[in-house]
């Protein structure tokens, strides 16, 4: 068995690229990516996703904003958002008289999963087309501004938004970060809590030449405790909202009709 073969070494070897050429994705590429992330793994081959191909200038240059102000959204040339999507399956549902429930915390988390799946998908295939691509998870911050700003049904929420390009040279010549060792990683059987030494031995490397302990509290301050932490926090409440309380357990859409959009 080849355990070196050009998928794994592909896997290993991409990392998020920020900077793009000013290259055009070809429509014959962009249609195989998103063919890809369609051939991805779904719960009960449902499809839980939409995917939104962001092609309007004017609204790139409006996310590049929103999410954290970074320009470099704008300037990609493929920019997609894959939606959780709960909201087509009910609409069916209901329009062929099924008298559903409404969607649950459930069917959310199902559909999550489903759409970060095809976006890995997408991801792993553009890579190997050579196109980089990046992560951009602000899409989940400001719940109000972005369901307004893609015309968000109560029922579809922004998983992630993935932006691709052909890489800058110095983007391919950055050495890509390393990961924490399988051990720490891996717990065999059931989940393994680890005390304060064997966390500080999976993370310490991060700190580089700085003290543990003041790395650690940085990044913590940085990330974990920074307020665009906090908004995402706030915000996925929003999304989660329509999905909680009794109605989304027990209400069928005979009784108040289907949620509209």
């Amino acid at each position: 068995m080849d355990m070196d073969n050009e998928i794994l070494r592909q896997l290993r070897a991409r990392r998020s690229v920020r900077a793009f050429l000013d290259r055009p994705v070809p429509p014959e590429v962009k249609r195989a990516v998103l063919e890809a992330a369609c051939a991805a793994p779904t719960a009960g081959n449902q499809q839980l996703y939409t995917i939104l191909d962001i092609t309007d200038q004017g609204l790139r240059d409006t996310l590049a904003d929103t999410c954290d102000h970074q320009p470099f959204i704008a300037q990609a040339p493929m920019v997609l958002i894959f939606c959780a999507d709960c909201q087509k399956w009910y609409d069916a549902f209901a329009a062929g008289g099924c008298a559903p429930r409404r969607p649950a915390a459930g069917d959310l988390w199902l559909a999550l999963s489903d759409a970060s799946i095809a976006a890995q998908n997408a991801v792993t295939a553009a890579w190997s087309l050579g196109l980089g691509s990046c992560y951009i998870g602000d899409i989940l911050e400001q719940a109000e501004t972005h369901r307004a700003l893609l015309h968000l049904p109560a029922y579809v929420v922004p998983a992630a938004m993935v932006v691709f390009g052909y890489p800058a040279p110095q983007q391919l010549e950055r050495e890509k970060p390393a990961r924490c060792a399988l051990r720490h990683i891996v717990h065999e059987n059931a989940y393994r809590p680890m005390d304060g030494a064997e966390l500080e031995e999976m993370l310490a490397w991060k700190a580089g030449p700085r003290p543990y302990p003041h790395w650690l509290d940085a990044f913590c301050r940085r990330k974990y405790n920074s307020d665009f932490s906090r908004e995402m926090s706030r915000s996925a409440g929003v999304y989660l909202a329509p999905f909680q309380g009794p109605q989304a357990a027990e209400n069928p859409v005979g009784e108040e009709g289907p949620a509209e959009g």
